[in-house]
């Protein structure tokens, strides 16, 4: 049977739900989609983990991975060539550009969201922000999907900045937030006065006093809470706490990522990936350019420039970049046109992302902008369609419906298809 929602709206759906009963209305919406259904690609798995990096504020296409050299916008930077034949980037990323066969380029990204929350709530999650429904993340959503069996650190980690949350599918797949690369870990250790027997005598009341209140109310998010507070527990003695700590590092390594807290997340998220974390996002702020854009994004390209290929050289060496997908994006693009601020403001019209290894065929551009990078002109690319890419991936059916706890279906991505010439083995 084919999915309902691939032949009739919403309103139809749910008049076919009361005529024929629940039941019918049950399995209709979670009937599988066939593979081919509207050019879907559903391949096996390539990536057990996925590092984003998440230049937060949204950089300039222009200035960075879409040059658009003699253009009246086109700004002071100068493309150079990279290791993938045709393909040039700016002269600021000459790292990236030595990397280039690993991950493929997209120029032709394009939504409708220009405001920061609004749009990052869209990128990570898939779905515009509505006052009715918290949607999980990517990362929750890789969280709760792979297979975590064994694991005792956190299987979603954000380093550098606050993420986004779990939504509907509770704390437990939430995002364990680093803020402090130094300090990647408080509360580890027991308060003074406080032995063993003490800690889990506190912890039997607090599970007796949730489960009765669980019992009473029945309110959901005490199963969540439980499961939070049991992995902190266990995390808290587990040898696996190494990941977070970078000492163990060989210096050149270590100065190889960069003397700056991105480069340290980087190499952080490869300790994590290696370690068995499934989805860790690393962010590098500063990318709200409309004050003085060239001087502030070519630092910022020097940041990412040389953290961002540590990680792609160092997951290669380890033989982990196949089995690890590497996502570069921001919230949106920055306009062509320079304003009177010697700044670029929001575009959602048109920019760019990057994917690597794990399974993403390197060495390419997909999708392509007029002279000026003003709009897309070849093969637009929608958040839907990038995050059903990322999920494919990562063996997680972008198409899976789940119920809301208001009884409301939901799949992971609003009608996103895989990119088939991404793909490695397309």
């Amino acid at each position: 049977m084919k999915r309902a929602n691939d032949e009739i709206d919403r309103r139809h759906l749910l008049k076919l739900g009361l005529s024929a009963g629940p039941a019918l209305f049950v399995s209709s919406l979670l009937a599988a989609r066939p593979a081919h259904a509207k050019g879907a690609v559903l391949r096996p798995a390539k990536a057990r983990a996925c590092v984003w990096i998440w230049l937060n504020g949204g950089p300039s296409h222009v200035d960075t991975f879409d040059p658009k050299p003699g253009a009246p916008g086109g700004g002071p930077f100068k493309p150079i060539k990279t290791r993938a034949a045709g393909v040039e980037i700016c002269q600021h990323l000459p790292r990236l550009a030595d990397r280039a066969s690993d991950f493929a380029l997209i120029r032709s990204m394009t939504s409708r969201e220009g405001n920061h929350d609004r749009a990052g709530y869209l990128v990570r999650s898939g779905y515009a922000p509505t006052p009715t429904l918290q949607h999980p993340s990517l990362g929750a959503w890789a969280a709760e999907e792979l297979d975590v069996r064994g694991l005792e650190l956190p299987a979603f980690v954000s380093i550098g900045g606050p993420s986004m949350g779990a939504g509907f599918l509770g704390a437990s797949y939430a995002p364990f937030v680093v803020r402090n690369l130094g300090r990647p870990i408080d509360n580890v250790e027991l308060p003074r006065g406080v032995d063993t027997s003490r800690f889990q005598r506190r912890q039997d009341i607090l599970t007796e006093l949730e489960s009765g209140f669980a019992a009473q109310t029945g309110d959901r998010k005490v199963h969540a809470r439980q499961s939070v507070y049991a992995n902190a527990a266990r995390l808290m003695s587990s040898p696996a706490l190494r990941a977070f700590d970078l000492a163990s590092e060989p210096a050149s390594l270590q100065a190889a990522y960069g003397d700056h807290d991105f480069g340290r997340g980087c190499l952080m998220a490869r300790r994590l990936v290696e370690a068995g974390v499934r989805f860790v996002e690393v962010t590098l702020d500063g990318w709200d350019t409309h004050k003085d854009n060239f001087s502030r994004t070519k630092k910022l390209m020097d940041v990412l420039d040389e953290g961002a290929s540590a990680l792609f050289r160092d997951l290669r060496e380890r033989d982990l970049l196949e089995s690890t997908l590497v996502l570069m994006a921001g919230e949106f693009g920055r306009t062509p046109k320079i304003n009177h601020d010697e700044g670029r403001d929001h575009h959602p019209q048109a920019w760019s992302a990057v994917l690597g290894g794990g399974g993403i065929r390197g060495g390419q551009v997909y999708g392509k902008t007029d002279q000026d990078g003003a709009q897309v002109i070849e093969h637009p690319v929608t958040i839907a369609d990038f995050l059903a890419t990322a999920a494919n991936l990562l063996g997680i059916d972008p198409d899976k419906w789940v119920f809301t706890p208001v009884g409301r279906p939901i799949s992971l991505t609003d009608h996103g298809r895989p990119i088939a010439a991404l793909l490695a083995d397309s």
